[in-house]
């Protein structure tokens, strides 16, 4: 398989797994959720996790995958709050893991440019 072909795959995957893991293991997904945002914790969390889904399923189907992948980037854009808001909260925390979550704040640039070179490299469907 071409690597033009792997990548909207890997992409499809790793939010397929992060979808699955808002399911799983909600509770460490609800102290992300920024206070602000009206409802519940629980209910962003388990609406991103369906979102997240959503969008693997969009990029791993060609005739989906560019405007899927156009939604995945704004959706990277979209939690970047939350990645905020982590990183305030364990900034007091032991060094691996304030060094993971501030480690997941520049990781949104590659992901967003990931997202939007999937969406380049997609059939001129949208």
């Amino acid at each position: 398989m071409p690597r033009s072909e792997r990548s909207p795959l890997l992409l499809a995957g790793l939010l397929a797994t992060a979808g699955v893991a808002h399911f799983a293991a909600p509770r460490r997904f609800d102290e992300t959720v920024p206070s602000a945002l009206p409802g519940t914790a629980r209910t962003w969390t388990y609406a991103s996790g369906a979102a997240e889904l959503a969008l693997a399923a969009g990029l791993a189907l060609p005739r989906t995958r560019k405007a899927a992948a156009l939604a995945t980037a704004a959706f990277f854009v979209g939690v970047f709050p939350a990645n905020v808001k982590m990183a305030a909260d364990w900034r007091h925390r032991p060094a691996p893991q304030k060094a993971a979550a501030f480690g997941r704040l520049p990781l949104q640039i590659p992901l967003v440019l990931w997202a939007r070179n999937v969406a380049k490299n997609a059939e001129g469907r949208a």
